[in-house]
């Protein structure tokens, strides 16, 4: 069993307004609403991959109440601390036209002392039965930046595997805390190592520079794939792995997608290579589909056959 934390979950709607100008007055042409948050998206591509998840994490209000009723109704298990404050809404506006999206998200709610020592019990009890443990999206307000970062070595005393998908300061402390996996975008992990990426030589050196920071394995996700710095035993290998273009409707959750579809792999025993190419394809296909975390699997096994996985040699010492 999975187990996916989302601290900041999320009622989200997403809707399609073609030719979408800011200033002006539009009638949707579609429109989905979701449990969101990073974490619940992770969870979603799970269950569609078949792999048992349970989601939990912070709701509250009546946002919380929709988000719970949202995941029960997609048959994901769930259960999440009921907090005072309200969950946030978010919006994705996607336009067809011209394959942009505009996304508009809450800060969310404050969080007390004695909330966040529920969800550390909960975690606690839930993480038992769990093969790995995942932590995605934004903290709430008044949550301490490390909060992930203790989380994660609570569970590595107890010899549970962890992956991270976070930014900015708790994604620092987070990597310090030795995950065994972290999966920033290329934005995130530019500013975790403090500079652009414009060559494969620049996305090695920040797999490795990560990696040094604590990370055992490492996935930097990119409009067309992924770069990854994968350990077996004490062999290191660094990937370039891209899938042929598609013309998305919506890029939301492309990156949940992949984590969750690798995350799936490695628990079933896959090679890492093919863990990798599913992964990415899962990602790309998520982009076909309105709703993060949303994909077919067929589309996904077709992508993958046209997905290119390159071996990179490390940069000298």
């Amino acid at each position: 069993m999975i187990l996916t934390v989302t601290m900041n979950a999320a009622f989200a709607r997403t809707i399609t307004v073609p030719n979408f100008q800011r200033g002006q007055r539009h009638r949707a042409s579609a429109g989905l609403p979701l449990a969101g948050g990073k974490g619940i998206n992770v969870a979603r591509a799970l269950k569609l991959l078949g792999v048992p998840v349970v989601a939990t994490g912070l709701a509250g209000g009546q946002a919380g109440l929709r988000i719970v009723e949202r995941l029960t109704g997609e048959a994901i298990l769930n259960d999440f601390v009921r907090i005072e404050g309200e969950s946030r809404t978010t919006t994705a506006v996607v336009d067809p036209t011209n394959n942009a999206y505009t996304e508009i998200n809450e800060w969310g709610p404050s969080v007390k002392p004695e909330e966040l020592e529920m969800l550390r019990e909960k975690l606690n009890y839930l993480s038992q039965g769990a093969d790995l443990v995942v932590f995605a999206g934004s903290l709430p307000r008044d949550v301490d930046d490390e909060f992930y970062a203790d989380a994660i070595h609570d569970l590595a005393r107890r010899q549970i595997p962890s992956a991270l998908d976070c930014e900015a300061e708790p994604l620092r402390y987070g990597v310090a805390a030795e995950p065994f996996l972290v999966s920033p975008n290329q934005r995130e992990a530019e500013a975790l190592v403090g500079q652009e990426f414009h060559d494969d030589e620049d996305f090695v050196m920040a797999l490795d520079q990560i990696a040094e920071m604590g990370a055992r394995n490492v996935l930097i996700t990119t409009e067309t794939g992924c770069y990854a710095l994968l350990r077996e035993e004490k062999v290191v290998r660094r990937y370039r792995v891209e899938v042929p273009h598609v013309e998305p409707v919506s890029a939301v959750g492309g990156g949940d997608t992949l984590l969750g579809a690798f995350v799936a792999a490695y628990v079933g025993g896959r090679p890492k290579e093919d863990a990798l190419r599913g992964a990415v394809a899962a990602g790309a296909a998520s982009t076909l589909e309105l709703g993060a975390g949303c994909f077919d699997t067929g589309q996904a096994a077709r992508l993958q056959t046209g997905v290119e996985l390159r071996e990179l040699t490390p940069l000298p010492v």
